[in-house]
């Protein structure tokens, strides 16, 4: 049994951010990894983050705040975006940059040098090579462990959130109004599952694009803490909008990298077998610099008339304006690495699902429906993205939310008292069998087979109806299957995945299903 004022349920930039607000704040906080610190979706980040424009950019809040909303497509809270564009940019130079140091790209000054982005009418991206996220991470991770209130526990994972009156040894509790108090956590190095009792919560447990057969993301994006927030009663919205990234690369039989935006900022073309560019066909205005969800669309349609597995990166254009090896070499080496040489040859590309867009709903302040639970980062959704996000705003939101949720909480701290121990129910397994084996990894494997197929063929970059119905059908019946494996079978973190993955699928599914209208990245082709 742990005991702290402050939990927080991830170590991304959002609940690293988040911890060490709070902890500056006087908070005494515990940080929860689900792997080894630095193991997150920021680490993959490879873009960059909004900062302050360079003094020759023509910039102002107003116009960043046009940028997010365009590519929105009208669904974006005004309220949010306003706040990321006035508060956002004057944070990530003021905290990330200044105060912990972070090694973005400088210019001859010894300022941060800005780049482009697509569908940004600015220079104002802070950027450390193509491993942005990776140079945030880092820092953010010397910042936490050596943190005097900061306590980071490892290689644990969210069973639930601990909630009165759902988990009250007391039965009478059950009028009480909900409240949430802290977490259950599998601990994966002895099997044991612990409490955390804690004054407040702050959910940063990042995304879900594992979910789906093709994505930019790691295996731990299994949307663990969006099905912990669901199965306590927290409001959860726009789970349609899962955002495609257009360019992964590709390699048959490989994961898929992401290959960064930035690359098309800067200049690179997208072009078919032929060598031929096509965006004009769809996006002539903006070219390869139109809105992801454009841009995955318009290569998914060129593959449908082509038959071809994949359309080509062409990176050649750069080498006349900068020296690619030295300027991506996070891209470059990954090339290399599968015999690709992106100085002489364009590079396979595919779309791939890289940013889920909704989440649990939160304020401004980061608070969610539920009592004493906060959420930042891509678990949440704040508003900002809207039904489509612009590139590069998730650092900044994740480190937004996390301060302001921070700020938030502190003022509540001294004025809560949280239960005692013995106020709770001792966690007990689910398994119903005295005889529980342990689950069949072939077994698990073909189920999480099922959930990313059945997504990216049905829930994928073009929808319709009749795919979605099947995909709703096919998730509920194995949603009956996988609850029963996981109340026969030991605890165990592919189990606890697997659980969390078919709650997701089926939130976006019927999220997907009931709207009918094509809006950012959520397109129904009926």
């Amino acid at each position: 049994m742990t005991r702290c004022d402050v939990l927080v349920l991830g170590a991304g930039i959002a609940g690293c951010v988040a911890a060490i607000r709070a902890a500056d704040l006087g908070a005494d906080v515990v940080l929860v990894a689900k792997d080894a610190l630095g193991m997150t979706n920021t680490s993959w980040a490879q873009g960059g983050i909004i900062g302050l424009p360079g003094e020759a950019e023509h910039d102002s809040p107003s116009l960043l705040a046009a940028d997010i909303e365009a590519a929105g497509a009208g669904l974006c809270r005004h309220e949010a975006v306003h706040l990321l564009a006035e508060e956002g940019p004057k944070l990530c130079r003021d905290f990330l940059w200044s105060r912990l140091g972070v090694p973005f790209d400088q210019d001859p000054k010894g300022d941060p040098d800005p780049t482009k982005e697509a569908a940004h009418s600015a220079k104002r991206i802070y950027h450390a090579k193509d491993a942005t996220g990776l140079a945030i991470q880092h820092t953010l991770n010397h910042a936490v462990s050596q943190h005097p209130r900061i306590r980071v526990l490892e290689n644990r994972m969210l069973v639930d959130l601990l909630t009165l009156p759902h988990h009250a040894a007391d039965p009478l509790q059950v009028y009480d109004p909900l409240h949430v108090w802290g977490a259950y956590l599998f601990d994966e190095s002895d099997g044991g599952v612990t409490t955390v009792i804690a004054k407040r919560t702050v959910l940063a447990t990042g995304g879900l694009g594992y979910l789906y057969q093709h994505t930019t993301n790691p295996s731990s994006a299994t949307g663990d803490g969006l099905a912990a927030a669901y199965r306590a009663t927290a409001r959860i919205v726009n789970c349609e909008y899962i955002q495609f990234h257009p360019t992964a690369l590709y390699v048959p039989g490989k994961p898929r990298m992401l290959l960064t935006e930035a690359l098309r900022g800067e200049g690179a073309h997208l072009v078919n077998r032929k060598g031929e560019r096509f965006m004009q066909k769809y996006a002539p205005e903006h070219m390869e610099l139109a809105p992801r969800d454009v841009v995955s669309r318009a290569i998914f349609q060129e593959l449908a008339i082509s038959g071809e597995a994949s359309v080509y990166l062409d990176l050649r254009p750069l080498k006349a304006k900068l020296d690619i090896e030295a300027h991506f070499p996070t891209v470059y080496a990954a090339c290399v690495a599968e015999g690709l040489d992106p100085l002489r040859q364009p590079i396979p590309v595919v779309p791939a699902a890289h940013y889920f867009c909704g989440g649990v709903l939160v304020d401004l302040d980061g608070r969610t429906s539920l009592p004493g639970l906060y959420a930042a980062g891509e678990v949440a959704c704040t508003g900002l993205h809207g039904a489509n996000r612009l590139a590069s705003t998730s650092l900044l939101e994740g480190l937004l939310w996390g301060h302001r949720a921070a700020d938030a909480i502190r003022p509540e701290l001294p004025l809560t008292v949280a239960p005692e121990a013995h106020q709770f129910a001792v966690w007990q397994p689910p398994v119903e069998s005295m005889e529980a084996e342990e689950p069949d990894p072939l077994l698990v494997d073909q189920d999480w087979n099922l959930i990313r197929t059945t997504l990216w063929n049905y829930a994928g970059i073009i929808r319709s109806a009749a795919r979605l119905e099947r995909g709703r059908a096919d998730m509920g019946y194995l949603y009956h299957r996988i609850e029963r494996f996981y109340r026969e079978a030991p605890l165990s973190r592919s189990l606890l995945e697997l659980r969390s993955a078919i709650i997701c699928a089926r939130l976006i599914l019927k999220a997907a299903l009931l709207n009918r209208e094509s809006r950012g990245c959520h397109y129904r082709v009926d």
